[in-house]
């Protein structure tokens, strides 16, 4: 089958094949997607980088924020931090399985959403959950941004890691995920380094920062340690959309406003392969 499969033909293949049929899969992904939010950018503001930092992080944080919105429209979804942490060590140490792990850290992810919400409440700024997410178009028309809690609502349903049970789809993947599913304009990741490097600046002083990689590239060298969730990484592979991501030190006044701006400030990492 060359081309976009027409309605009948789509029909027609859904009701006789399995789903799992790859002239089916071909056809369904040979027929156009339909940007929803493309003129929209979703930024991810790090639990542990700024929530967990309090007021002297997170004030400055929210008012250029607050000014970005003037100019571009806003998705603010939220990291779960210090206290996710704390939880998934209880959790496992009680020897509970990954999805329990998943429910309790996406309760502390929606609590530092509430909070920046309160912080954002008189300029209109509302939380969205749920069913929320199907008025978002006029949340952003109206008030030009929405906050979201960055945990993907997958809960008992988390896919299982391969060691461990640290749930692998966190708060950086469902940003994500919210950025690629609603076709939007860019994915910000506000963190409390610089980048993206080839160790933990925190505790290895000899690291460098790698301004642009591309997706292959960083999972070819396997490095110790990401200032993203690795399944991004894999999630970006498959994407129709959100193409590259960037990694800005939001502790330093103006890079978010930059990168809003289409600077190449922090660290880009793109995908290859199909667009």
């Amino acid at each position: 089958m060359t081309g976009a499969a027409s309605a009948a033909e789509l029909e027609s293949l859904l009701m006789t094949r399995s789903l799992n049929d790859p002239e089916l899969m071909a056809a369904t992904d040979a027929t156009p997607d339909k940007p929803i939010l493309p003129d929209v950018s979703v930024i991810k503001v790090g639990g542990q980088s700024f929530i967990d930092r309090g007021r002297e992080a997170v004030y400055p944080l929210v008012e250029e924020i607050l000014e970005a919105r003037r100019t571009h429209k806003l998705l603010i979804g939220t990291g779960g931090g210090t206290r996710a942490r704390h939880a998934y060590s209880l959790a496992a140490e009680l020897g509970l399985p990954t999805g329990v792990l998943s429910s309790v850290g996406s309760a502390v992810a929606g609590q530092n959403a509430q909070m920046l919400g309160y912080l954002m409440a008189q300029h209109g700024v509302p939380v969205v959950a749920g069913a929320g997410f199907d008025a978002l178009a006029l949340y952003l028309s109206e008030a030009r941004a929405a906050i979201f809690a960055g945990m993907p609502p997958y809960d008992m349903w988390q896919p299982l890691p391969d060691e461990g049970v640290i749930p692998p789809y966190r708060t950086d993947a469902g940003c994500y995920l919210v950025a690629e599913t609603y076709g939007c304009k860019n994915m910000i990741f506000v963190k409390d380094e610089d980048g993206l490097y080839t160790a933990n600046p925190k505790n290895d002083p000899k690291a460098t920062l790698i301004p642009e990689i591309t997706v292959d590239e960083l999972i070819e060298r396997d490095l110790p340690d990401l200032v993203i969730e690795r399944p991004v990484l894999e999630l970006m592979r498959n994407a129709r959309y959100v193409r590259s991501v960037q990694i800005v030190n939001g502790l330093k006044p103006g890079n978010l406003t930059r990168a809003l701006a289409g600077e190449h400030v922090g660290t880009v990492i793109t995908a290859g392969g199909k667009a």
